[in-house]
């Protein structure tokens, strides 16, 4: 299969409106995407982030960032205020370069949102303790090169 650049999308709610709960939950929506998927930062080419309206008090790409990030272009934005929508929703787009079919792309729903796609809950056996020593490594690292760029 020659290399493309496929979507990959995911979603999860977040309890409530602090940059830490964005930020908790957008880590590990982004780490299970990375984990499910085998993608590695070199090969994402960009991704859009979007919260429901009621969600303002930190940007989401920061989780990115924390993540290893460092070169991936981000954007951020509210998604429609459409009347009953799901409240307090994190949804990411990625744009990665990759070999797999459409097929082969696992798309991640956590939380309430995975009501939101109903067919995409097929999630493969998680190890979460695993998952959140990596994420823990990678905000370690992230905090490591603040300290090293601050004068």
């Amino acid at each position: 299969m020659p290399l493309m650049c496929r979507g990959v999308r995911g979603a999860t709610t977040v309890p409530e409106n602090t940059a830490e709960a964005i930020l908790r939950e957008t880590r590990r929506l982004l780490a299970l995407m990375i984990h499910l998927n085998g993608i590695q930062a070199e090969d994402v080419a960009s991704a859009i982030l979007t919260t429901t309206p009621d969600l303002n008090a930190e940007f989401p790409a920061l989780a990115a960032r924390q993540l290893g990030w460092k070169q991936v272009p981000l954007l951020c934005g509210h998604e429609m205020n459409i009347p009953g929508q799901m409240p307090r929703v994190v949804r990411v787009l990625m744009h990665w370069n990759t070999t797999k079919t459409q097929d082969e792309i696992v798309h991640v729903y956590l939380g309430e949102a995975a009501k939101l796609r109903p067919d995409q809950i097929h999630l493969q056996e998680v190890n979460w303790q695993e998952l959140e020593a990596w994420i823990a490594a990678q905000l370690a690292a992230f905090e490591r090169r603040n300290k090293e760029q601050t004068p």
